[in-house]
């Protein structure tokens, strides 16, 4: 099944020039200052963060590519035959092909992403390597109510697939309230099969946030000038920095912009006054035990069926199902 740009359906309800422009107004009226990771992903920020899963200190891309390849199998035999697969923040898709491969007569995939562009280029892609596979694309923000499309024919269950460890990105009630959206469009006999990133040695999770290169740091700051372009703010890139470091008490990298020196920036009529070292939290991204995160599922009705390990085991995806289900 051919997919053209065209068909591409957007359903992005991301807000318009004055909702974003009031959006980074309250945030950087907050204190302390406060903007949304959402902001990255404009097509720039898309393509820095494919850069960064090349970076050697990004444990993440690698162990869950490793984890894909050695249980592949498994994890389509736990899915069943004809699912239909929704992949949240789809991106390159580089982690799906090796599902897809695997997956037993699939009705059909829908990848959700917030960027048209990346999301065109690997629809297309995709659509040469697997023609017989129904595709879908959805231009959307995840984590709003998704209007998903019909599909072909009846699926045995939706699977909504949410690779990564962008889970890790919400605060825990967040992630709880993400999960129980989730929950919601799998339907009754759905699931979840996600990215969950473990706790381990904090300098290597340090080091995989603020790797040598810089691309962490110039995909941060990406953020600031995508509101030049967006809304006409006036932020100096090189008069702020990237910070991310790792918070064991709290069990996750918390990443700020920071600003290298005393100035002010126009955002709108609004003038904001930034002292030196002063920040702007930008991201979390929590690590978690396998127990901790059972409980977070739990807060969502969910419960884990399965979980797979890459070969390091710093790394997990695993199956999450209603909790009903378990019990019956």
């Amino acid at each position: 099944m051919s997919v053209q740009p065209g068909d591409i359906r957007d359903d992005d309800r991301r807000p318009p020039v004055d909702e974003l422009l009031e959006l980074a107004q309250r945030g950087l009226g907050l204190h302390p200052r406060r903007l949304p990771s959402w902001l990255f992903y404009d097509e720039r920020g898309s393509q820095l963060f494919e850069r960064i899963c090349e970076q050697p200190e990004y444990y993440l891309t690698r162990c869950e590519i490793a984890l894909m390849r050695a249980h592949a199998d498994s994890i389509a035999d736990t899915l069943g035959d004809e699912v239909r697969l929704v992949e949240y923040g789809s991106g390159n898709a580089q982690k799906t092909r090796i599902l897809l491969q695997h997956l037993r007569a699939p009705v059909g995939y829908v990848p959700v992403d917030i960027s048209p562009e990346p999301l065109r280029q690997s629809v297309g892609r995709l659509a040469g390597e697997f023609p017989q596979l129904p595709l879908q694309p959805l231009c959307a923000d995840f984590s709003r109510p998704l209007r998903l499309p019909i599909p072909p024919r009846a699926p045995r269950r939706t699977v909504l697939y949410f690779p990564g460890s962008t889970i890790g990105n919400f605060e825990t009630r967040e992630a709880a309230a993400l999960l129980r959206k989730m929950r919601n469009e799998m339907g009754n006999d759905g699931g979840i099969l996600i990215g969950v990133d473990l706790k381990k040695d904090h300098a290597l999770i340090d080091a995989a946030y603020n790797d040598r290169a810089g691309v962490t740091a110039a995909f941060t700051l990406n953020m600031l000038a995508r509101l030049n372009r967006e809304i006409g703010s006036d932020f100096v890139l090189s008069a702020f920095a990237h910070r991310a470091h790792y918070n064991p008490m709290a069990g996750r990298i918390e990443t700020h912009i920071v600003s290298r020196r005393g100035q002010e920036v126009r955002v709108g009529r609004t003038r904001v006054a930034f002292g030196e070292g002063e920040t702007i939290q930008v991201e979390y991204s929590y690590k978690y035990s396998l127990d901790e995160f059972a409980a977070l599922a739990a807060r969502a009705g969910l419960a884990v069926h399965r979980v797979w390990l890459d070969p390091a085991q710093m790394f997990s995806v695993q199956y999450l199902v209603r909790a009903s289900a378990v019990t019956r």
